[in-house]
């Protein structure tokens, strides 16, 4: 296998603007919105020369986001208390604190979104 299995994902919205901010503070970034002929897509930073993948906040009526259906993102972070401390002044909720996974993995945290979509957090400190 010549790269990562996942290349893009994509998190619902349903205000563009708000999730852009709770992303945003949540993890001191710039999100880009780019309207696609009534595809509304907010891109996370890319940082094409490094592992790992980017994706993009989507609104349109086809996305609907959830806190228990479908996929879970883990977004990887050097600690995750850093950016779990800023979710709740961001608009989001903690649904699980920084957990230890165990066997060396290190630790998570699930976050909901303002949107109402369930993430989460990992690092190895």
């Amino acid at each position: 296998m010549e790269t990562n299995m996942v290349g893009w994902f994509e998190i619902p919205v349903v205000d563009m603007e708000r999730a852009k901010a709770f992303y945003d503070s949540v993890f001191e970034i710039s999100i880009d919105i780019h309207d696609l002929d009534g595809l509304v897509m907010g891109w996370f930073p890319n940082a094409h020369d490094k592992v790992g993948t980017s994706g993009s906040l989507v609104k349109h009526s086809m996305y609907q986001p959830s806190d228990t259906a479908g996929p879970l993102i883990y977004f990887s972070c050097a600690d995750l208390s850093e950016q779990l401390g800023r979710v709740e002044s961001a608009g989001g909720t903690i649904m699980k604190p920084k957990t230890e996974i165990g066997g060396g993995h290190g630790f998570m945290a699930l976050v909901k979104d303002t949107e109402g979509n369930r993430i989460a957090l990992h690092s190895v400190a």
